[in-house]
């Protein structure tokens, strides 16, 4: 059964030291809202799995939270690099990072799967590359009909997945509309599945065919968190923050500012303050 909780207990009660997490968006709808309230609550020892981290993986591994990230690219949108993960991959900064990588198709199979409750994913990949001299979890297996060679990566199924999404009805079923990534999948894929939404509605009216619904089942808890998914967007009702991705590749390039930042606009700030962080995008949505 669905809960409705405050963010805060959203994520006291379904993640733990030492989980396998996903905070999955792509571009879309990503729970910057959720992530930052991990980092208040400050857990360790985490596996961070994302097709693609940027901003709020690099603040959660600056942070010195995860022991492993799990993906497929890793970058500031449109900018560059992600320099915490950096920092931490290369100089052991605040702790070693260990990585796995993966190609898009790898990761999104590796959910599929994980929905499906399959231990692995395989699929046509990796053909002339050599990413797995790096990654041991990419295997091949021979088709056992046609004898064609294919790949095998182990299915992803987070402990936890935190997703972003436009509405929840009160019955606790979920909207998603516009892009939307994996994040149907890789909710479906976990033990627990919480989601931060923009509003509550009575019920989802001219449905259209642009769009997701997670029914209640396959959802834990929801809270309500206006503008959770800032600097990225959520379709319908904010746009994108471009100049937050520009400045954040300053901010995460000097350690102490880095901790200036995290203290002064997340540690000291709550869920609440969200809402006016979009306030001057909402009208070019």
């Amino acid at each position: 059964m669905t809960k409705f909780l405050p963010l805060s207990k959203a994520v006291a009660d379904n993640l733990n030291n030492g989980d396998t997490v996903a905070f999955e968006g792509f571009t879309h709808l990503i729970p910057t809202a959720a992530a930052h309230e991990a980092i208040r609550q400050g857990f360790k020892d985490l596996t961070l799995v994302r097709m693609t981290p940027d901003l709020v993986y690099d603040q959660m591994i600056g942070m010195g939270m995860a022991r492993k990230a799990i993906f497929s690219y890793a970058g500031n949108p449109g900018v560059g690099l992600l320099r915490r993960l950096r920092d931490a991959v290369e100089n052991g900064f605040p702790h070693a990072l260990e990585i796995e990588e993966h190609s898009h198709a790898a990761m999104a199979n590796a959910y599929e799967a994980g929905a499906a409750g399959l231990p692995c994913a395989i699929f046509r990949g990796y053909r002339g590359a050599e990413l797995a001299k790096v990654n041991p979890n990419i295997k091949s297996v021979t088709c056992p009909f046609t004898g064609e060679v294919l790949a095998a990566v182990p299915s992803v199924r987070p402990d936890v997945t935190f997703i972003h999404a436009q509405k929840a009805n009160k019955r606790g079923d979920v909207l998603v509309e516009g892009i939307i990534g994996i994040q149907k999948e890789a909710a479906l894929a976990a033990k627990r599945a919480v989601v931060t939404v923009e509003e509550v509605v009575d019920d989802f009216d001219d449905l259209h065919p642009n769009l997701t619904v997670l029914p209640n089942w396959s959802v834990t808890a929801i809270s309500v968190v206006p503008g959770g998914a800032h600097p990225s967007y959520a379709h319908g009702y904010y746009i994108r923050d471009n100049a937050s991705y520009l400045e954040w590749d300053e901010i995460a390039a000097d350690r102490d500012r880095f901790r200036e930042w995290m203290q002064k606009n997340v540690l000291e700030k709550t869920a609440d303050d969200f809402a006016a962080r979009v306030e001057h995008l909402r009208n070019a949505a």
